[in-house]
């Protein structure tokens, strides 16, 4: 099978699009890192909505085993982009201070994309719609993903599928005994319900990762503002640090201490 002459690196990729995004509203030199890093993490996440989105419908229908590798491939992703945070570290405060100005209110709080992972991930809180205009390509998603099952809620139709009693959906983010004691079967008896096994560490990799992610975030907000108010008015590094309690799975941790 011949190639197409017509497709070149350039046109495959759209090169000339990708590079004439970045758009710096300063002259400061640090401020096209600021912009790089950010997009970088945008098109980091619209992969890993497409890896999760493989790996939800692939539980779904019951093929649980070839779901782990979009789900590690999505672990994977998450390190380079925690990684990435180093390179953003670079930038002293005197140097995001030359052009925090031109940013206005914008700030990754309004990241739909990142919402819409936490939303797929089973992290549902409606109230963050309201960042997003009605009728943007951004709030349909959010809407989309927050009526839709998360990851979590398929894992939990294998176990229903296994014969264990746990509820159709998660409702909270506090621990279920049900679906607590569900998992504690499982790795109590690794043998006899070993992808659901596999299936549960993958779940903790994806959630320890997220967890490494917002860490060297904060760090790294500290480490260049201080604790100021963020640019889009949100508490800035208070704010972050109140996000690392959160967990995805509450449960897959929680077993641990039952083991």
């Amino acid at each position: 099978m011949s190639s197409d002459p017509a497709v070149t690196y350039t046109g495959y990729l759209a090169l000339d699009d990708l590079l004439a995004c970045q758009r710096p509203l300063s002259a400061r030199h640090d401020e096209m890192l600021f912009v790089i890093i950010h997009q970088t993490k945008e098109l980091w996440l619209k992969q890993i909505v497409h890896e999760i989105a493989l790996a939800q419908a692939l539980i779904r229908a019951g093929d649980v085993e070839p779901a782990f590798k979009s789900l590690a491939r999505v672990a994977r992703i998450q390190a380079v982009m925690t990684l990435s945070w180093d390179v953003l570290a670079t930038m002293t405060p005197a140097d995001y201070t030359s052009f925090r100005d031109v940013l206005g209110t914008s700030s990754g709080f309004q990241s739909w994309q990142f919402r819409q992972l936490e939303f797929m991930l089973g992290l549902k809180d409606p109230a963050f719609l309201k960042f997003h205009p009605e009728g943007s390509a951004g709030r349909a998603a959010l809407e989309a993903a927050l009526a839709a099952p998360s990851l979590y809620d398929d894992a939990l139709g294998r176990l229903a599928a296994a014969g264990f009693d746990v509820p159709p959906a998660v409702v909270s983010q506090g621990v279920d005994p049900a679906i607590e004691a569900a998992w504690l079967a499982v790795y109590r008896d690794t043998d006899r319900y070993w992808d659901l096994y596999e299936l549960a560490e993958k779940l903790v990799d994806l959630d320890a990762a997220l967890l490494a992610w917002r860490h060297k975030h904060v760090l790294t907000v500290e480490r260049i503002i201080g604790a100021k108010r963020g640019t889009g008015g949100t508490e800035g590094v208070a704010y972050l640090a109140a996000t690392l309690a959160r967990r995805c799975f509450p449960e897959l941790w929680s077993v641990r201490t039952q083991l």
